[in-house]
């Protein structure tokens, strides 16, 4: 909750509420591709979202059967650099493997 305080220079009598917004939140995805290994994508659930073996097993056979999976949420800047990460992990090993980003 916030306070409401006076703005300096202005009418005492008037309140202006501070108001303090939550940072925009993103979903970080992994796509299914025929190509890209499943011990891959377990190697870069553990490395680039620090999820466990069990967790990154459970999120890839998520990609493998349903085509998508989520990897975590994050805010924009943090789900960018991670994505950016995937693809250049898939890229230095030669695997198509896709990572996006969408807004909650």
């Amino acid at each position: 909750m916030t306070e409401p305080f006076e703005v300096p220079g202005s009418d005492p009598d008037i309140m202006v509420e501070d108001q303090l917004q939550e940072p925009r939140q993103f979903k970080v995805l992994l796509h299914n591709d025929d190509y890209t290994s499943m011990d891959f994508v377990v190697e870069v659930l553990m490395n680039v979202f620090g999820k466990s073996e069990s967790e990154s097993f459970a999120i890839m056979m998520s990609v493998h059967e349903k085509g998508i999976g989520l990897c975590g949420i994050y805010t924009a800047e943090v789900a960018e650099t991670k994505v950016q990460l995937v693809h250049q992990m898939a890229r230095a090993r030669s695997f198509p493997l896709r990572c996006s980003m969408e807004e909650v």
